[in-house]
């Protein structure tokens, strides 16, 4: 063969090879170039490639070695001799970003004066942008290049006659074929001595063939690089060499053999950025074991022509990264195996235990996920959505799920690719799980979660529809996120959310506004917030439907126990502030105008009595609501009170009491008085954003001067011109940093005001409802919910693990409660016996106290003095804690109960305006904790109390049921309520039939349904749940003639049983259940104040006042301790 025609061959032969990495590339050869031929290729090069990567190959083998001054060797046209070429100048003309690689001797020099002429670069740039800013072009990136040199500056390439004379091209461009002709090279081939390297041309199968021999070598070998690079590299490193350009991560997994195979030559490549060296990593030795057992079937197979055998290394990894999962954890390294498991993800023979795997291993936590995604699974798993295999859709949702958890910008690659349509599917499919149609309703909210084509596309695959006809599900989680996506979907969308109201959509949300879970309660009362929040065009129809909403959650969740729930409903009522803002102004000035003291009602933190005697301007007769109010738009911010001329005021609409404006801006004021401080400090901002127009907008003499009256015209009906309202959903927020941004956003509204005169009528300021409406409070619920799926689920929890450190705690505590019943069951034999001769406990409360509450098995005792509680350890007399109730100061402890005594107990304190506050850590020897506040609700607000006695109620007087989770309340009201704990939901009302307080109440600790009460007239009334409300009283005892102190109510397995009571007059009363009258009494001391009876011994103890000591300012009782048979 002529030179030329070698010097051809090798030029096509080159770039055939480059073509099968990089197909889609344009290649052009320059075969012995002269220096301008080489300027002409790489300026033409870099001007068609724009902002894209120019690979440039020197072929330098049989010319000079590169100079210690940056120059390679080009051909002299003029003369039969090689010129140099500067680096420098190549540099100038390919521009960046390139890539280089340099086949010859001495490479490295290359690499080393490319880095000082790439700085040179950059001095040059500062130097021209220093004197000429104008004529400043980008600045150059020369550093950020590529360079890829076959060894180092002092090392010569191999010269064996076995080798092909460009081995480092080979490696870079043909690594199968150079791998096994080395590996047949070496003496470890002597294992399969019938291969020689003719043999190696034979293998059959082509590259890009899995199922051929030589398609699954490329296989293995593009795992087991991806695996040595992975584990080795920087995961930026990584990231940028690997996943980003597909020549490029061709080249440097080709190039981490070409290392191992030169450094056998005394040559080391060099590269930049420079790599770890990585030819000994453990990973290779898998790599010989594949070429060992490949080339032992070669010969069997090349003869008789068998089918190959396939080689079990992805079994084998996938069986290594199972046992890593069996210990795996975040302060473990990561598994090896992570990139191989990616690999095999499209592979029909490995996938199902591949995703089943994976799935595993994502859901050890966003730390997993994050590995995954490093190591550029993302890919692989969305084109597995085009998948139909019923098989796999259980895992991809699973899988989806946990990525989306984690990094929810996933959504735009989702949409672009229909991914949206696989979850559609599997939620709209009845024969799917319930688990795995919340995973896809989970990934379904994220893709639509303020991403307008999310949006759309999920509009389009009739979500909505979807989401209606499975809220009635009985897996709860399936219902909550089916309500949250709904949320998202109709978020700032304003066709999704009529696409809601034809489907009756909200009406459709108000049953689960009473489902047990609190969280599915929540949200949906966050769906129907976004609901309120998302029209963009004002219209009669969409305020009927927002004034129903309004006033649905108003009148069903007020009062909710679970202060979740509670803090969603402040944030769903602040957009019918925000929208029909003007209307609110109007109620606030007429709340100023006729009773000036209630506009202090945002300042006061909690009432005594939470009833409507407190707001009695908000509720009374009132006159019938007119219903062309509900047609008045909001006006916009910039027309806001604050703007107004005083001569203005008198241009508001007026409203009756009954109006619904008034109704909502009455359970706004209630919820102002909320227990939970989270709740009411929300609620405050809200109604301050207006109470605080009105004060800025007059002085008081001038409000007092403007008459608001009844006959003020209202506005006409809203004409044809669109009103429209950007306004946005609330963001979340850190738990944290919630309730100060919650106060900066009320802030941020009332700075960004402009003076403007009031029109005469509010519908002439349709043109101005387009300003960006931004919230004034927020929570962070959705976040939180979706926290869920970022954690493991899969994982044995911890109390269910009889190894852990909480399963030895919660044994040693059971032990202790046996141990405890069992010395009680003795003592309580020896109380007829025994006498009162020694004090065991003796301590001084900071206040008098009024309740007092031993705890079951600890040696602790609870004290409450007015607004405060103490904890004491009777048995060293020291004080543990004393913490305040956080009510208001005009209320008082009037009840104390110990939760989950038998574990770790909670203290349930009770106030007398009906409040209950559940506290933790409430002992200062539990963790050295401060007392947490759990959760706090309104037990008793909504109900009508009794006329109080001259010395006063009873306050809250309540009973906590521990089998059922049941808390009984009742007070100076006429009913008894039950609360699920459970659910967090009212269970029941039961008539007391008494016009008077209930003083005291007991459930027995079995399994009966009696209640008993004690009341202020003296009667002792006994109650059956079971029955209804009306007819649950079963029987009243009238014997004692006074405030009943104390009861207690005992039944035996079969319902029947006795009571026990006690009055201020000193009697004590024995009852049975099944007579009309008491079948014993006892005479105690007359003023009785105070008495306790034994849950379980036939003991009981009663106190009466003997004296004041005002100078100790602390009771003094007289104790007596009475048995009974």
């Amino acid at each position: 063969m002529s030179p030329q025609k070698a010097l051809e061959t090798i030029g096509a032969n080159l770039q055939k090879q480059y073509e099968r990495w990089q197909p889609r590339a344009r290649y052009k050869q320059s075969l012995d170039p002269t220096v301008e031929e080489v300027k002409k290729l790489c300026t033409s090069l870099r001007r068609n490639a724009k902002e894209e990567r120019v690979l440039f190959h020197y072929n330098g083998h049989g010319v000079p070695k590169p100079t210690s001054n940056g120059e390679v060797w080009v051909f002299n046209r003029t003369y039969t001799q090689y010129i140099p070429l500067s680096v420098y100048d190549l540099q100038t003309w390919m521009g960046a970003p390139s890539i280089y690689v340099y086949d010859c001797s001495n490479a490295g020099i290359i690499v080393e004066s490319f880095s000082q002429f790439a700085d040179q670069h950059e001095k040059e740039y500062e130097q021209v942008a220093s004197q000429n800013r104008a004529a400043v072009t980008s600045a150059p990136t020369f550093k950020n290049c590529i360079q890829l040199a076959a060894c180092a500056a002092t090392q010569i390439l191999p010269m064996n006659p076995d080798l092909p004379a460009d081995i480092f091209t080979s490696c870079l461009t043909t690594p199968i074929k150079i791998a096994l002709r080395w590996f047949v090279m070496q003496n470890t081939s002597k294992l399969v001595p019938k291969i020689s390297i003719d043999l190696i041309d034979k293998i059959p199968g082509q590259l890009n063939d899995r199922r051929t021999m030589l398609g699954e070598l490329n296989w293995i070998f593009t795992a087991i690089t991806d695996t040595i690079a992975w584990n080795t590299l920087p995961r930026d490193l990584f990231q940028k060499l690997f996943r980003q350009d597909l020549l490029v991560a061709s080249l440097f997994r080709n190039f981490l053999l070409a290392e191992r195979i030169m450094r056998s030559y005394d040559c080391t490549p060099v590269s930049s950025p420079k790599l770890p060296p990585t030819y000994q990593h453990p990973m290779w030795q898998a790599w010989d074991l594949a070429l060992d057992l490949c080339l032992a079937q070669l010969p069997t197979i090349l003869e008789s022509e068998d089918q190959f055998v396939h080689s079990p290394f992805f079994e084998e990894q996938l069986t290594a990264f199972q046992v890593w999962l069996t210990l795996g954890s975040e302060q473990r390294n990561p598994p090896e195996q992570l990139p191989i498991v990616l690999q095999v993800l499209l592979s029909q023979v490995h996938r199902l235990r591949a995703l089943e795997l994976l799935g595993k291993f994502l859901d050890l936590g966003p730390w997993a996920v994050n590995l995954a995604l490093s190591v550029g699974i993302f890919p692989y798993v969305l084109k597995l959505l085009q998948s139909s295999a019923r098989e796999l859709r259980p895992l991809l949702v699973f899988i989806w799920a946990k990525i989306l958890a984690v990094d929810s910008t996933c959504q735009a690659d989702l949409v672009r690719d229909n991914g949206h349509k696989y979850f559609l599917s599997v939620l709209q499919d009845p024969t799917m799980p319930g688990d795995d149609r919340t995973l896809a309703a989970f990934v379904l909210a994220s893709i639509v979660n303020n991403y307008s084509q999310g949006q759309e596309v999920a509009l389009q695959g009739s979500l909505v529809s979807i989401c209606l006809e499975q809220l009635g599900d009985p897996n709860p989680l399936l219902r909550q996120w089916l309500a949250i996506c709904l949320g998202r979907l109709w978020n700032n969308y304003d066709k999704a959310r009529w696409c809601g109201v034809r489907d009756i959509a909200h009406e459709k949300l108000y049953t689960l506004l009473t489902d047990p879970v609190p969280e599915v309660r929540a949200a949906a009362v966050y769906a129907l917030g976004t609901f309120i929040s998302s029209v963009t065009e004002r219209s009669e129809h969409a305020n009927n439907i927002d004034h129903s909403i309004a006033m649905t959650l108003i009148n069903t969740i007020s009062y909710d126990m679970s202060p979740l729930v509670r803090k969603e409903l402040a944030v769903a009522l602040q957009w019918m502030v925000l929208l029909f803002e003007n209307s609110f102004l109007s109620v606030a000035l007429t709340q100023e105008s006729r009773t000036p003291q209630l506009t202090a009602l945002a300042d006061v933190s909690m009432s005594p009595i939470m009833d409507g005697s407190n707001l009695p301007v908000l509720i009374g007769n009132a006159d019938i609501f007119q219903s062309n109010v509900d047609k008045i738009k909001r006006v916009s911010s910039s027309s806001s009170i604050s703007s107004l001329g005083h001569g203005q005021l008198s241009n508001l609409p007026s409203f009756s009491y009954g109006s619904i404006y008034m109704k909502l801006w009455h359970g706004l004021s209630m919820l102002n008085l909320d227990p939970h401080p989270n709740v009411r400090h929300m609620s405050h901002i809200v109604t301050n954003y207006i109470r605080d127009q009105v004060k800025d907008s007059s002085a008081p003499k001038e409000v007092n001067d403007t008459k608001i009256s009844s006959s003020s015209s209202l506005p006409p009906s809203p004409s044809g011109r669109p009103v429209f309202l950007a306004g946005e959903s609330p963001p979340t927020t850190s738990s944290q940093t919630e309730l100060h941004q919650l106060s900066a956003s009320r802030s941020a509204h009332m700075t960004s005001r402009t003076r403007k005169i009031l029109p005469n009528t509010i519908s002439e300021e349709e043109n101005d409802v387009n300003s960006i409406r931004k919230p004034l409070i927020t929570t962070q619920f959705v976040d939180w919910s979706c926290k869920y799926f970022a954690q493991p689920v899969m994982k044995y929890r911890e109390e269910n693990d009889v190894e852990s450190n909480l399963h030895y705690e919660r044994e040693w505590r059971y032990q202790r409660n046996s141990t405890l019943r069992c010395e009680a069951r003795e003592e309580q034999k020896r109380v007829s016996s025994g006498r009162l001769e020694s004090q065991v406990f003796n301590a001084r409360s900071p206040s008098p106290p009024t309740v007092i509450k031993f705890h079951p098995y600890e040696t602790y005792i609870a004290v409450a003095d007015k607004d405060s509680f103490g904890i004491w350890d009777w048995q060293s007399g020291s004080k543990q804690n004393y913490c305040s109730n956080r009510a208001s100061k005009v209320t008082r402890i009037t009840s104390l109960e110990f939760i989950n005594g038998h574990d770790v107990s909670l203290l349930m304190v009770g106030s007398d305006d009906g409040s209950v506050r559940l506290w933790n850590n409430y002992a200062l020897t539990q963790q050295g904790r401060e007392p947490g506040l759990i959760t706090a609700w309104q037990t008793l607000a909504d109900t009508q109390n009794v006329s109080r006695s001259l010395n006063g109620g009873a306050g809250l007087v309540m009973s906590w049921e521990q089998k059922s989770q049941n808390v009984i309340v009742a007070g100076d009201v006429r009913i008894i309520r039950i609360w699920d704990a459970e659910s967090e939901l009212k269970v029941q009302d039961i008539p007391t039939g008494a016009d008077c307080c209930v003083t005291s109440l007991s459930s027995d600790v079995s399994e009966s349904s009696l209640i008993l009460v004690g009341c202020g007239d003296g009667s002792v009334r006994l109650f059956d749940r079971r029955l209804s409300p009306q007819e649950a009283r079963v029987m009243t005892w009238r014997e004692h003639t006074g405030w009943v102190v104390d009861v207690s109510l005992r039944c035996n397995h079969l319902g029947a049983g006795r009571a026990i009571s006690g009055s201020v007059g000193g009697d004590v009363k024995f009852f049975d259940l099944r007579r009309n009258s008491s079948v014993g009494t006892c005479e105690t001391s007359q003023g009785m104040t105070a008495m306790a009876i034994h849950r379980a011994a036939n003991t009981f103890a009663c106190g009466s006042l003997d004296e004041l000591d005002s100078q100790m300012d602390s009771l003094f009782l007289r104790l007596s301790i009475f048995c009974f048979a």
